[in-house]
């Protein structure tokens, strides 16, 4: 699709239009912010259409043609992958491996029951435990970086099969001193006016998106939300009262801080399905012989007839 664009340039389009900063996105790319911008002129001269519209050399959006290039890039970028991955395994097709992701926050009675399956047809399978965040889970099972992961509140997409095995609710970490530390439950318009301290859009955007829509059902504009990547960050944010914190159940529940309790939130939008997930048209035997094993674990009869067929056929 891009045949004469190196694919660190592809990749350099694709995290400049999720920052939407040359800063942020030089950072991540480990590169000078005059380098980035170098490949960004180079790209556009080529194809002779902006990415990018700029004020006073700052990026504002992307252009039409921008949104349609940053799309076949990832797609592009997404089968190159795959295609890598899928040599990879023809390679070393002797060995029986699995590789399994998992977020930072998982619960760890889930980790745990996935090293303790045992598939006889696979006396000498070896896993590999992978973590990463939710949406980098994500892309990695469609790219074929990974077999199976555990996903809270994954994206609905044609290209991932998802079965939920667990129902994860959302906790708020408070100080101690705040006046709804007593409470057994806790509502959002409890914490309407401290400043919010949550996981970042892109470390779980699907959480990150229905709280703030919760807060804009409730009328609740949040002060200088606070985005975060570890729950240590978090409880320590608020051990300093700096805000509140709003974590999903292993996130919150996993960690401690003198000073800070935590206290479940009562609104039901804010329960989320924690899911297996793979790639739709992954036929290996041995990747859903294990998601069916684990899956067994966790009371499949709350499963849709259509994944219960699916996933836990024998």
């Amino acid at each position: 699709m891009f045949p004469h664009i190196e694919v660190r340039y592809l990749y350099a389009v694709i995290v400049l239009a999720e920052e939407l900063s040359f800063t942020r996105a030089a950072h991540r790319l480990h590169i000078t912010q005059s380098t980035l911008s170098k490949q960004i002129t180079e790209i556009e001269k080529q194809n002779r259409f902006p990415l990018f519209t700029r004020d006073n050399k700052k990026i504002v959006e992307l252009t039409d043609a921008g949104r349609i290039f940053v799309e076949g890039a990832r797609s592009s970028l997404l089968n190159m992958e795959r295609t890598v991955h899928l040599a990879r395994a023809a390679h070393d097709e002797g060995d029986s491996v699995l590789l399994i992701g998992h977020s930072p926050y998982a619960d760890q009675a889930w980790v745990s029951a996935i090293l303790e399956i045992r598939l006889s047809l696979y006396p000498t399978l070896r896993l590999r435990l992978i973590s990463q965040f939710s949406i980098e889970l994500v892309r990695s099972v469609m790219a074929g970086e990974l077999n199976l992961a555990l996903v809270t509140a994954p994206p609905e997409d044609s290209q991932i099969t998802t079965a939920p095995f667990a129902s994860t609710p959302l906790y708020a970490v408070l100080p101690q001193t705040h006046a709804a530390a007593e409470k057994d439950h806790i509502v959002l318009q409890d914490l309407a006016n401290d400043e919010w301290i949550l996981f970042g859009r892109r470390v779980h955007p699907v959480v990150h998106g229905a709280i703030m829509d919760a807060a804009q059902r409730e009328g609740i504009a949040p002060k200088h939300a606070h985005e975060i990547i570890t729950a240590q960050q978090a409880v320590h944010l608020v051990s300093e009262h700096v805000g509140v914190a709003i974590l999903t159940k292993p996130a919150a529940l996993g960690v401690r801080a003198e000073g800070v309790v935590v206290k479940p939130l009562s609104d039901r939008s804010l329960c989320f399905q924690t899911c297996v997930i793979m790639r739709s048209d992954d036929n290996s035997r041995l990747a859903n012989e294990f998601a069916r094993s684990f899956l067994r674990k966790y009371a499949p009869q709350r499963l849709p007839p259509k994944q219960m067929e699916l996933w836990l056929s024998s």
